[in-house]
């Protein structure tokens, strides 16, 4: 079967200093037909002209302002020209293969709409920082394989719940079908409220776990700053309340609102307003969330069951707060 065209697309902000190597990895995989999109989100570091001077075969965007990753990608998808999407983050390196892996992968797969590769920490690749998305019942959308060492990820492509952007091959049949990403998340959980939208059309997602890229983690987003932690906070109500069907939503709601009084108290103890604000900016958007619930959900053909059963069951409330140390630790350790 002849591989479709692929069009690479890298929304930019701020990482002018890895964008040398992220495109030198990508131009070594990709064929002649393909092409690189570079979408400058209004970079401080002006990535965009340096492309244009210093890497004349990449097509560049300049954005007049930062949309985030959601907007940034956007834009590049509505300009590419293939018939796949590659996404991957401007401060990642794909790994020899990572291509021909993610491609061998969907096209193995026809009623998957993404193939999701690892990614790597970059001063210890031979650990996972994501390989793509599970989603559990306290609402909580998180990096599967997280710390796990690679030797022991699955030896063949498995079907996930859904792809991580940072890190992904999407058929473009499957987003001309549910949407591109939520420009409106601006950044952070926008890829788990496209998965949770493919899901519900009937679009699976399937794990390449050859395709690896070496990332440094949230070398642009900025772990654990206040902006990060509103629109984390923000976005995660904003997922759930558009995308999770009724049945779906009332199993999740003790363990969902249980965490987010959890997290709620825990802000406001550590001086972290921002946990709150973001919450607080959701509820207050709640007609107009609801409004777009109702669009989504008229769209669904898949079984309730078959979406129940990519929801993992909650950990307790101290099992998370392990995990969300565990990748303090990691992030302060490898990223």
């Amino acid at each position: 079967m002849t591989r479709p065209t692929i069009s690479a697309v890298i929304p930019t902000w701020g990482a002018l200093r890895f964008l040398p190597a992220c495109l030198s990895a990508l131009r070594a995989q990709l064929q002649p037909q393909d092409e690189i999109v570079l979408v400058d989100n209004a970079s401080r570091d002006h990535a965009g002209d340096w492309a244009r001077r210093y890497a004349p075969d990449v097509r560049v965007i300049s954005l007049p302002a930062n949309l985030g990753f959601a907007g940034g990608t956007n834009a590049g998808i509505r300009a590419a020209r293939g018939e796949l999407l590659l996404l991957i983050n401007d401060d990642a390196m794909a790994e020899p293969g990572c291509v021909g892996a993610l491609w061998a992968a969907l096209r193995e797969s026809p009623r998957a709409g993404a193939a999701a590769g690892a990614l790597v920490f970059s001063r210890r690749p031979e650990v996972v920082a994501s390989a793509g998305i599970i989603f559990q019942g306290d609402g909580v959308a998180t990096d599967l394989h997280l710390g796990t060492p690679v030797a022991q990820m699955p030896a063949e492509p498995v079907e996930i719940f859904g792809a991580s952007g940072g890190l992904a091959l999407l058929r473009r049949a499957m987003l001309d079908d549910v949407g591109v990403f939520a420009g409106e998340f601006f950044s952070y959980l926008e890829d788990a409220d496209l998965a949770w939208r493919a899901r519900l059309r009937g679009w699976g997602a399937v794990l390449a776990p050859g395709a690896r890229a070496r990332h440094v983690y949230s070398a642009t987003g900025g772990q654990g700053s206040p902006f990060k932690q509103r629109l984390l906070g923000r976005n995660r109500l904003r997922l759930i309340v558009r995308c999770l069907p009724t049945p779906i939503l009332r199993g999740c709601l003790p363990a969902t609102l249980r965490y987010d009084l959890l997290a709620a108290a825990y802000g406001l103890l550590r001086g972290q307003p921002a946990i709150v604000a973001g919450r607080l900016e959701a509820v207050r958007e709640l007609p107009a969330l609801l409004a777009q619930r109702r669009q989504i959900q008229a769209a669904r053909t898949t079984p309730i069951g078959e979406l129940a059963a990519w929801v993992e069951p909650a950990p307790a409330p101290l099992a998370a707060l392990r995990t969300q140390r565990r990748l303090a630790a990691l992030l302060q350790a490898y990223g």
